[in-house]
């Protein structure tokens, strides 16, 4: 997670991940701990992070409880850990999203900085050849943002902006933000039902012509 706004995208992401039987690696960076707490009224704290955390991911977009969560396969690294096991492309993993991406962070990735663990474990996921995750949240978007996407795609990243559908019957925000999620999720490959798909006008898909 990045300092963008958007952590609502990061909470149904996680939720999914680990409803599809993942474990995740979570870094939170500094800003979006900032972020998080304006959005949520939430605190993400290092020595309660599980605690912290279980709340979060416990309310719907709405701020309103709707879920219950098992945090039990998160394992927490703080953003300045660089010595953390995401930073080493030994450690295992099967790729990385960032949800909410913002622009700084977007181009320290672009830029194949490390100033902090965010970065370092993206510049090795694109290293090692593994899915990466962009879901972008700014708008508008200016030039050297735009350069930093391309560049970004070019390294073999998949870019997500953070675009809700309306297509697929959404009737509250947590389907708009479902929506997001979801299409984060398809890019690196995750199973779930976050969303309704498109099956064509009528119904049948499409007739393999």
């Amino acid at each position: 997670m990045s300092g963008a706004s958007g952590t609502p995208y990061a909470a149904s992401v996680l939720r999914a991940l680990l409803a599809a039987g993942e474990s995740v690696d979570l870094v939170v960076s500094r800003a979006s701990r900032l972020t998080l707490l304006d959005e949520t009224g939430i605190s993400f704290r290092d020595a309660h992070w599980r605690e912290d955390l279980r709340e979060w991911l416990c309310r719907g977009a709405d701020g309103k409880p709707a879920f219950d969560v098992d945090t039990d396969a998160v394992r927490y690294w703080p953003a300045g850990d660089l010595a953390a096991g995401p930073s080493s492309g030994s450690y295992p993993s099967k790729g990385m999203l960032i949800v909410p991406a913002s622009t700084a962070c977007v181009a320290g990735v672009a830029l194949g900085l490390s100033k902090d663990l965010l970065q370092r474990a993206a510049s090795v996921t694109l290293k090692e050849r593994r899915p990466l995750v962009v879901a972008v949240r700014e708008t508008p978007l200016n030039g050297q943002t735009l350069r930093h996407l391309v560049a970004l795609d070019d390294a073999g990243a998949s870019v997500v902006p953070a675009s809700p559908g309306f297509y697929a019957g959404a009737t509250h925000i947590q389907d708009l933000v479902d929506f997001v999620a979801g299409r984060v999720l398809d890019a690196a490959g995750v199973g779930h039902d976050l969303y309704r798909r498109w099956q064509g006008e009528l119904g049948g898909g499409t007739s393999g012509q």
